[in-house]
């Protein structure tokens, strides 16, 4: 057994020898500072946050789980409904095969009284004179005041005391007209005169009556006698013809037939008086 000073002298050199392994003060990791009070609070309360906060989307997304849920069982059962809808359709119509079917027409009744004692006329008609022996194309015109009805060689003269003119039809070579009358004198009293102020000066024209014919319509027509042969049409159809007894519709022509006269040599003038004593 070693003797006790020997066994100090070999403690203290194992102990200076640890000694000079053992790092330096100075590298030693120091320890973190001491939290305080208001720093822990702090930091529960940043905890609780962030829990609160991963419960609050967790909801939610339960929440949207189950409205997707409640909207997929409407569409689910909208659509159950549309198959047994169209399930019954297509039984009615396997029934309904082989079956006559019957429709029902009903007629639409005119409902304005205003419109059915008028004449509908085309925005172009044949007319008669019969007084006068022939047949004209006229244009039905609702712009237009007083019709008027194509002359020239208009004379003025008087007869027992009265105001009478004396003229012919005013015609072109191709406007319609019994022949024998393209090139007659007619006499017819007047009725009223208009004045018509043009860029040229004033001009008064006469007005006479006569017997016309259109279709069914038979009436007695004042008529302004004016040169027409520019225009397209001897005889112009106004408003105080129109007036309560047609319409027009402007998308149609003719829609009355020609009148005829195949004994022009019977007409007569306004006046009563037979043609050869007219001319």
């Amino acid at each position: 057994m070693p003797n006790r000073p020997t066994l100090m002298l070999s403690l203290f050199g194992s102990m200076a020898l640890l000694g000079g392994c053992a790092l330096p003060s100075s590298q030693q990791q120091e320890p973190p500072p001491p939290v305080t009070a208001t720093q822990f609070e702090e930091g529960i309360q940043r905890l609780e946050s962030n829990l609160a906060a991963r419960c609050e989307n967790q909801s939610h997304l339960l929440s949207l789980q189950r409205m997707e849920q409640r909207t997929l069982t409407a569409d689910v059962r909208e659509v159950g409904s549309l198959l047994r809808g169209m399930r019954g359709d297509i039984a009615a119509l396997d029934d309904s095969k082989g079956k006559e079917t019957t429709k029902i027409v009903t007629e639409c009744q005119a409902t304005d009284d205003r419109l059915a004692n008028k004449e509908l006329l085309g925005r172009s008609e044949w007319i008669g004179l019969p007084n006068v022996g022939t047949y004209l194309q006229a244009r039905v015109d609702s712009g237009a005041d007083t019709s008027s009805l194509s002359a020239n060689d208009i004379t003025s003269f008087e007869r027992d005391g009265e105001d009478w003119v004396r003229f012919k039809l005013g015609l072109d070579d191709e406007d319609s007209v019994v022949e024998s009358v393209r090139d007659s004198w007619l006499e017819a009293p007047v009725e009223r005169r208009v004045r018509i102020t043009q860029a040229s000066g004033e001009e008064s024209r006469p007005v006479i009556e006569l017997l016309m014919t259109l279709g069914p319509i038979r009436e007695t027509v004042e008529f302004t006698l004016t040169d027409r042969r520019q225009l397209d049409y001897p005889v112009l159809l106004g408003r105080r013809f129109l007036m309560d007894i047609a319409i027009i519709d402007v998308a149609e022509d003719f829609l009355h037939e020609r009148p005829e006269f195949p004994r022009s040599s019977e007409r007569v003038d306004d006046a009563g008086k037979a043609e050869d004593e007219t001319s």
